[in-house]
Formats: C-alpha cells, sequence, structure tokens
C-alpha cells in the first residue's frame, strides 16, 4: 500500500480510519509524505479533497464538537506540531453505531492521521504548550452551515485525556482543568451547544 499503513473501521465505528504514514529519517531529520492519492485509491479510501487547513490552538483549548449541517466534510486530520486528543462522534441516521465516539491521539511524533467521514461530528483538546493542527476537506467551509454539540454531554460520554471537573448541565468550561490546572478554555459559541439529544429530536 506504498507510503501509508490504514487501520480501518476504529472503535468499531464504520468509516473512521487512523493513517499512519511512511517516515524515513537519519541523523539529519526526516522525510514523509503527508498525502498521496495513489496510495488513498489503493487502500480504497479515493477522496476528492478540496482545502486545506491549518490552526494553531494553545494548551488546554478545546475546539468542538463541529460539523457543516447542510454541507458535510470528509476531514483527514493530523497534528504537525505538539499534541492533541481527536475524537469524532457518530452523527449518521441510521447508523449502528450512532452517538458512539472514538478518540486518538495525534502527535507530532507519532505522526498519525485521522480520516473522519461525512456524518461525524469533529473536536480536539491540546495537551501540550502549543499544537499546530492541519486537515484535508472534501467540501469547502460554508458560512453559517456550522452544527454543534456540547463536548461534554453525558449521552456521548468521551472521555478527554488529563482533563478534571465535573459536568454541571451544559457545555460551558466553567470547573475544567487540565490535571496540572490549565483551564480548560473554549470559545463563547463552543460553550452553548447542546447535547445529542436536544440537538437531534427524530
Amino acid at each position: 500500500m506504498g507510503q501509508i499503513t490504514v487501520e480501518k473501521n476504529v472503535g468499531g465505528i464504520e468509516g473512521l480510519c487512523v493513517i499512519q504514514p511512511a517516515v524515513h529519517g537519519d541523523s539529519r531529520g526526516y522525510f514523509m509524505e503527508t498525502y498521496s492519492q495513489r496510495d488513498m485509491a489503493e487502500a480504497g479510501l479515493d477522496i476528492p479533497f478540496v482545502q486545506d487547513n491549518q490552526s494553531m490552538s494553545t494548551k488546554g483549548v478545546l475546539r468542538g464538537l463541529h460539523f457543516q449541517k447542510n454541507y458535510p466534510q470528509t476531514k483527514l486530520v493530523r497534528a504537525i506540531k505538539g499534541s492533541v486528543f481527536d475524537v469524532a462522534v457518530d452523527l449518521r441516521s441510521g447508523s449502528e453505531t450512532y452517538g458512539k465516539w472514538y478518540g486518538v491521539l495525534l502527535t507530532e511524533e507519532n505522526k498519525k492521521q485521522f480520516l473522519i467521514p461525512k456524518g461525524f461530528a469533529h473536536g480536539f483538546l491540546v495537551l501540550t504548550d502549543t499544537a499546530e493542527f492541519c486537515y484535508k476537506c472534501d467540501d469547502f467551509y460554508h458560512a453559517n452551515d456550522e452544527g454543534g454539540l456540547a463536548w461534554n454531554d453525558p449521552a456521548i460520554g468521551i472521555e478527554w485525556p488529563e482533563l478534571v471537573g465535573a459536568y454541571n448541565g451544559s457545555a460551558s468550561s466553567e470547573g475544567y482543568t487540565l490535571s496540572d490546572g490549565t483551564p480548560l478554555n473554549l470559545s463563547e459559541k463552543d460553550q452553548k451547544w447542546l447535547g445529542i439529544s436536544e440537538a437531534f429530536k427524530f
């Protein structure tokens, strides 16, 4: 399969994949292919990515859980600096794993990539002083199309590493810290998302 190995359906959730690129290193440093359409297609992942994004966040920042409502995106994410705990939540109607989550540690050292198909909410928590995060998308960003879920919804039950605090009935960051005392840092918007049962009423 060329320069990557792919673990498919991680956590028992169809479509989620953890991808490990081959890293070629010596005393001078290293080289790796961060993306190859050919290798992805050989792995059965023929995805027409159209946009690359990059962000920087400081320790304790939690971004999520986000999705696009009318223009859902497949994302291929990785950390190029620092360490993040990256999470996907299955929101596909009719899925056998609807509401189930899976998380993976993405670091500049392990160089893992996380493939998140359409129909998932996504978020990450920064565990190092800073983290730079890159991701490819197969659809463009559409303003005013973003949806979200409470990052701490007990119905989903994400186990965020190093996080200390008790659920207070909302997505507020109040009372939450990392184990070293770093305050949890969320945007105002991310503290207002509802839980899965309130956000999706069938």
